[in-house]
This record gives structure tokens, C-alpha cells and sequence, in this order.
């Protein structure tokens, strides 16, 4: 195969020919197959129902350290569910507070309740702000973007590199005392599958905010969703900011969701114990006590890190497979074309793929025409705008091995005809 840059037009001709010829026989199948977000598939939901709903066998089965689940009460969540996430997260039970099934839910509080409220150290509720501006690590994180731009947040666009944000562009940003927070997907990022270098996190965790109640939204959505190799520890966000004089800056969020059931498992957020004081105040104005049944539900099924990361390794004898037929196709159809480059992530839920600019959008475009569908191009950049063009998310949980293979297949065509179309066109 000869990169498309070596061509000479009556080549690209040709080679659009065939591409064009192939399209239409993919399109003729009446495909219909989803990449378009990071949901688990069906093997993935059938390995834990099982066992997740058959815990209770007995009355005593409700009752945790004298806690009758089942009735009002323990706001902050059940002690032993406090204490699986901190084992799994690496800080304490008393700097965690578990939620209901959604750690979404308990960001777009968080971000709430600074604006109606304020936080710990702000001199005002954000609402009282003349402005307030937000730096988002991009390519990131639609539904992050979305919640602070629904806010009326000014998102700061600031570029990820394979160790974490560019935190030369971070420290400058955050001298502007307007400047309020960041997003974080720190471990196996949201769509790359980066994880933050050592020096990235020391670095976020010693920064001098302008902002008095700088937040750092640190989403830990894939703390132990290796999918290649071993599990990689993690430096405690919470434990690095403190040692720094930064305790309340950093609120630390995961959930579930990958390991047992999205919708139905159970969400957590970890910060200073002061933080967590202070939020608890406000949250038991609007919640007697999240759903305890499920959260006990958890603690008999997962036990301990240890068991939850046995768990894991059943998902990722599931999930690498997936990835590898991804990763393989575009690396044997689209590397020797040096039309885009990608990610090869060892953990989370998602490739990311820079393809020629100006024609991400056109890609997409011609995957749907073909029955495939993805996430929409630009959804990885703040107000959904993608400045050249370029960047696509991959989901490739989903869909069966044999089903991925023949998506991946229509994308790489479609890659191949969005980038012919654009040189033809110079």
C-alpha cells in the first residue's frame, strides 16, 4: 500500500474508484451497528447479573455494621460502601461519600451548588460572579463540557498531551482569578486513554489558583478498567493536594458503571473531610438518603479491591479482544495510507483518532449513510466545535467481535473516501 501523499491524481482517481465500488457494496448490507458511546456489552452485562442480584438471601443480608439498608438514613452511604471505594481509590472512608447510581449526577451537583451556594473558600456564590470561565482538557469529555457549559461557564479550551493537560497552558490559565475549575478523566482519559504522567499530577496538585475556590474535577471514571496487562496504581489526588495546601481543591469522582451495571450500580465522591461536611450540609437539603439497598447490593457482590479487580480481569478478557480488532484494522487499512493517527490505550473505553483535517465531519457523514454510528465529530471539544476537523471517538464495547469487525471495516472506507474527496479537491 503506497501513502495516498505518494499518489499522483490519476492514482487517487483510481483509488477513490475502488473505495467508492466497496462503499456501496458495505451500504448495500443494511447494516446497523452502534460505536457511538462507551456502553458495556451485552457478555459484559451477563457476566455480573448473575451473582449482583442474588446477594440477599437472607434478612440479616440488609443490615451493614447495624445499618438496617432498607430504612431512611446514613446520607453520606453506607460505612462498608465508603469504605470499598476508598480502598479502591486509595484515600479514607471519612473523605468518601457515596451516591446513587450515576457519579454524573453527583458532578453536576457539585458544580450546582458552587453556583447557588458557593464552596468552601468562595467569597461569593459563583451565580454572583460577573464571570466565570472553566478550563477543559481537550480532546475530553462531551458530557463534562455540557454540564459546565449549561452553567454559562466560559470553557477554556486547553490541549492534552499523552501525559495528561498541557499544565504550562494550565498554570498560566489559572492566574486569571475568573478562572474557576478544570475537568479531569486522569487515568485512561476520555477518548485517548492517557494516563496522567507523575509529574503532571504533582504539578496539578501544587498549583496557586488565582481563585480562592479553584475546583478541581478530577472524574477517575477508569481507576482499575485495565484492559491490557496488569492494573496500574495511581497517585491519591487527594493525599498530593494536601500536601501542597491544597486539601479542598481537588473532588474526586467513580462509579460502577463499568464494573457492574450502568444505571443500576453505585457512584461515589471523595474529597477533604471539610468538603465533604460542608456538601453533606447542603445535600441533606434535598436527599434523605441515596439508595442503601443497592449500595449493600455492591459491598456482598464486589467484597473488596481485591475481588473487584479479579472482576475486572473477567472484563477484560471480554473487552481486549474488542479493542484489538480495532486497533488492528487501522493499523493494517489506514497506517500505510498516513491519512490518520490514533491511540493504542491499554485501559478505559475508547480510541481516539485524528484523522486528516477538514474531514472528520465527511467521515461520519458517509458511516451513517452506511449504517454506522458513532459519536458525532466535534463532541470531544468544548461547545462541540473540533477546530481543524480532525478528532473521532471510537466506542467499540458494544457491538460483538464479528459486529465490530464490519464497522470497523465501513469506517476505515469512509475514512479512506473523506480524505480522497479532500485531496482531489485541492
Amino acid at each position: 500500500m503506497t501513502a495516498y501523499s505518494q499518489m499522483d491524481r490519476a492514482a487517487l482517481v483510481r483509488e477513490q474508484a475502488a473505495a467508492s465500488a466497496r462503499f456501496e457494496e458495505l451500504k448495500g448490507q443494511g447494516l446497523n451497528l452502534n460505536m457511538a458511546r462507551g456502553k458495556p456489552g451485552r457478555a459484559q452485562l451477563d457476566l455480573v447479573s448473575e451473582g449482583l442480584f442474588k446477594v440477599f438471601q437472607k434478612p440479616e443480608d440488609f443490615v451493614s455494621d447495624g445499618v438496617d439498608c432498607r430504612n431512611y438514613g446514613e446520607l453520606s452511604g453506607l460505612p462498608a460502601a465508603r469504605r470499598l471505594f476508598a480502598e479502591i481509590l486509595g484515600c479514607q472512608p471519612s473523605q468518601v461519600f457515596v451516591g446513587g447510581n450515576a457519579s454524573l449526577q453527583l458532578m453536576y451537583d457539585t458544580i450546582s451548588k458552587a453556583c447557588t451556594h458557593g464552596l468552601l473558600h468562595s467569597p461569593r456564590p459563583w451565580c454572583r460572579e460577573e464571570k466565570v470561565k472553566w478550563l477543559c482538557p481537550a480532546p475530553g469529555y462531551d458530557r463534562h463540557f455540557k454540564v459546565t457549559e449549561s452553567f454559562g461557564f466560559e470553557l477554556v479550551t486547553i490541549p492534552m498531551t499523552p501525559d495528561g493537560p498541557d499544565m504550562d497552558a494550565v498554570e498560566e490559565a489559572v492566574k486569571d482569578p475568573a478562572v474557576k475549575g478544570m475537568w479531569n478523566v486522569p487515568k485512561y482519559s476520555n477518548p485517548q486513554g492517557y494516563l496522567y504522567s507523575e509529574e503532571t499530577v504533582r504539578r496539578i496538585a501544587a498549583l496557586h489558583p488565582a481563585a480562592p475556590d479553584f475546583l478541581l474535577m478530577w472524574d477517575n471514571a477508569y481507576c482499575i478498567h485495565e484492559f491490557e496487562g496488569e492494573f496500574v496504581p495511581f497517585p491519591d489526588i487527594l493525599a498530593e493536594c494536601a500536601k501542597y495546601g491544597n486539601a479542598d481543591m481537588p473532588v474526586e469522582f467513580a462509579s460502577t458503571s463499568k464494573i457492574t451495571l450502568p444505571g443500576a450500580g453505585i457512584a461515589c465522591m471523595a474529597a477533604s473531610e471539610a468538603n465533604l461536611a460542608y456538601l453533606t450540609k447542603l445535600m441533606g437539603i434535598q436527599i434523605i438518603s441515596y439508595d442503601k439497598v443497592n449500595q449493600q447490593r455492591h459491598v456482598l457482590y464486589l467484597k473488596d479491591r481485591a475481588r473487584t479487580l479479579e472482576l475486572m480481569r473477567r472484563h477484560a478478557a471480554i473487552m481486549a479482544p474488542k479493542f484489538r480488532a480495532v486497533t488492528d484494522t487501522l493499523d493494517r487499512e489506514i497506517a500505510p495510507l498516513e491519512i490518520a493517527s490514533w491511540t493504542h490505550p491499554k485501559g478505559g473505553y475508547f480510541v481516539s483518532l485524528d484523522a486528516m483535517p477538514g474531514t472528520a465531519k465527511r467521515t461520519l457523514a458517509l458511516c451513517r449513510e452506511a449504517g454506522v454510528t458513532m459519536t458525532g465529530a466535534g463532541a470531544t471539544f468544548p461547545y462541540g466545535v473540533d477546530p481543524n476537523d480532525s478528532n473521532i471517538r471510537i466506542a467499540p464495547s458494544l457491538p460483538p467481535v464479528e459486529e465490530l469487525r464490519s464497522a470497523v471495516e465501513v469506517f476505515c472506507v469512509c475514512l479512506r473516501l473523506a480524505a480522497l474527496e479532500k485531496l482531489l479537491a485541492k
